[in-house]
């Protein structure tokens, strides 16, 4: 018997399908990030250097250096990703022959993109690039007392609509436009409304065109290098905004809380009233450090509120990590599987048998259940995963990968 098949009839004494498992785990869709693959620096005017109060460290050789590049490396990271992927853009990615300012992007600069996507059977998501920017004044764009700057970037976002709209046009279904901005101050300021009732306004002109395959979203942060005293975008404005804003959802970072804060005790909350909830999923070490995905207890639990929730195709699933101190895809292949590992396992629970404990207050079974889970062969049905993916459960993956850094990384320089 094989080691799956053993796994299959002990699951199957729970009450659970791996076949089902198995099926659901590849209709999941994962957003892959694409500025892991060059440490956020986009392709306006050669790289600009990060800034904005994040910042990427480490000098590992190969990094992308345009979009060829780029793109023959997520070509190759695709292949040992398997299920269901789409991949998330920053506007800063723009594909053109000549330099365009940000308020005057247009979705034919994203269309080698859109080409890219239609090869790989992707859907992609948006997001405006709000940062590394001569016109960040002081650390301000939406929320800027400058009309001039708060206008520049009204603008961007409105264009950054606009091509996640053509995105879902030409590639069907929908395009998640998520905007993250910079602003705060690194000291206690004078006014913290004013700014807020800025950033307000500034949003209400960015959303007021409809985008019918457009899902709109807003992430917060409670801080960043520079601006460690007030943060003008943060998690209370940005959830009373989304509340009262329809079409516009509350986008959680797994970094942008404090250490404490665990967003998988903060989806369920969402999920009442939400008909969205965008995630980006990375691995904060002590602050947004936006390490590499591993599979963490916190991963594992925020998978198990999506699935126990029955929310897979609500909880809009994407990476955002930026290490540049390994192999920039490896960091891809490595975060992305952890992602799926940790729904696999949620999927292997018995949900309705477990909500039946806890409804009839049998914790002590509810407790030993959820132990008994943690040492039974869930490893088995991901090697299954892969094989039907036709991919291979050990580290050969990294293998290929390393050839790949010795034949076409090593020559980037």
């Amino acid at each position: 018997m094989s080691r799956y098949s053993e796994a299959r009839e002990t699951y199957a004494g729970l009450g659970v399908d791996t076949e089902l498992a198995l099926k659901q785990l590849a209709s999941i869709p994962v957003s892959l990030h694409c500025w892991q693959g060059d440490d956020v620096r986009g392709f306006e005017n050669g790289g600009a250097d990060l800034s904005g109060g994040i910042q990427t460290t480490g000098n590992y050789p190969g990094r992308a250096r345009n979009p060829g590049e780029l793109m023959e490396d997520l070509s190759f990271a695709l292949q040992e990703i398997p299920g269901s992927r789409r991949l998330n853009l920053h506007a800063s990615y723009l594909v053109t022959q000549k330099p365009v300012e940000r308020n005057q992007i247009e979705p034919e600069h994203y269309q080698a993109w859109v080409d890219f996507a239609k090869e790989h059977h992707l859907g992609l998501d948006f997001n405006p690039t709000f940062f590394s920017s001569p016109m960040v004044k002081d650390n301000l764009t939406l929320s800027s007392p400058d009309g001039n700057v708060r206008r520049y970037w009204i603008e961007h976002g409105k264009r950054c609509r606009r091509v996640a709209e053509s995105f879902a046009g030409q590639l069907g279904g929908h395009s998640l436009c998520n905007v993250w901005i910079p602003d705060g101050y690194k000291d206690v300021p004078a006014d913290r409304l004013g700014p807020r009732l800025r950033l307000k306004e500034s949003l209400d002109q960015i959303f007021e065109e409809e985008m019918p395959h457009v899902i709109d979203s807003v992430e917060s942060k409670t801080f960043g290098i520079g601006l460690e005293s007030f943060t003008v975008g943060s998690n209370e404005f940005y959830a009373y905004y989304a509340a009262r804003h329809p079409g516009v959802y509350q986008l959680m970072d797994t970094g942008h809380y404090h250490p404490t804060e665990m967003v998988s005790e903060k989806l369920s909350a969402l999920l009442c009233y939400a008909k969205y909830v965008p995630l980006h999923v990375s691995r904060p070490v002590r602050w947004d450090s936006d390490h590499v995905v591993t599979l963490t207890d916190e991963l594992k639990e925020l998978a198990k509120e999506i699935v126990r929730a029955k929310a897979t195709d609500r909880v809009l699933i994407g990476l955002d990590f930026f290490d540049a101190s390994i192999n920039r895809i490896a960091a891809w292949i490595i975060g992305a599987r952890n992602m799926q590992k940790a729904l696999l396992i949620a999927l292997l629970e018995p949900g309705n048998a477990m909500e039946e404990m806890q409804d009839g207050c049998r914790f002590t079974r509810l407790l030993a259940c959820q132990e008994e889970l943690k040492t039974l062969d869930w490893g088995a049905v991901w090697e299954e995963f892969l094989a039907r993916a036709g991919m291979d459960g050990s580290l050969s993956w990294l293998s290929k990968v390393e050839d790949y850094e010795k034949q076409v990384l090593a020559k980037r320089r």
